[in-house]
């Protein structure tokens, strides 16, 4: 058996791990969600009543991805051929799973609480996250990342760059 991570590497490895789901969210939230998966994320930018949407199985994709990476990293299931490592990487998917339903569903679309922030980061979050529902339609658009939220007059400013080359329907309260 290898030698064990220092507790050190292993929360750089949950840290660094956490982080790089953020570039993992904001690619397959572009490129997949807004592309060959629409199908599954077109109810999340429309008007619907329930509890869950077409789009929360994505969530279920992460949850594969975090329990794929306990597993490799388990000796009881992987015996001496365990990668410690994928542990400490499946911590930092859970985590950051975590941070985007508090962030994403919970504080932007308020299904679990309800509180709207005046001023801050989570405020600009808010922000960033209405901007990229601003348009119709999985074409064009602006901030796909959940927990990094660009500056929203930026935002904006993109969004009527889009529109003016054709690449975005704007809704009617960012179009001007």
């Amino acid at each position: 058996m290898d030698t064990p991570m220092s507790p050190l590497a292993a929360t750089l490895t949950v840290i660094a791990s956490a982080a790089a789901m953020e570039l993992v969210a904001w690619s397959s939230h572009k490129y997949v969600m807004h592309g060959f998966g629409w199908a599954w994320h077109r109810d999340h930018h429309e008007p619907h009543h329930g509890l869950f949407e077409k789009n929360d199985l994505y969530a279920l994709a992460g949850a594969a991805i975090s329990i794929s990476l306990f597993a490799v990293g388990s000796p009881m299931l992987m015996g001496e051929s365990a990668w410690e490592p994928g542990t400490w990487m499946g911590l930092g998917v859970l985590i950051y799973g975590v941070i985007y339903t508090l962030i994403h569903d919970g504080l932007v679309h308020q299904r679990y609480f309800r509180w709207v922030p005046r001023r801050g980061y989570a405020r600009r979050l808010v922000q960033a996250h209405k901007l990229h529902h601003a348009t119709i339609g999985k074409e064009g658009g602006v901030s796909f990342g959940f927990v990094v939220a660009r500056d929203p007059a930026v935002l904006r400013r993109e969004l009527r760059e889009q529109r003016a080359r054709g690449i975005a329907v704007l809704r009617e309260a960012i179009g001007e």
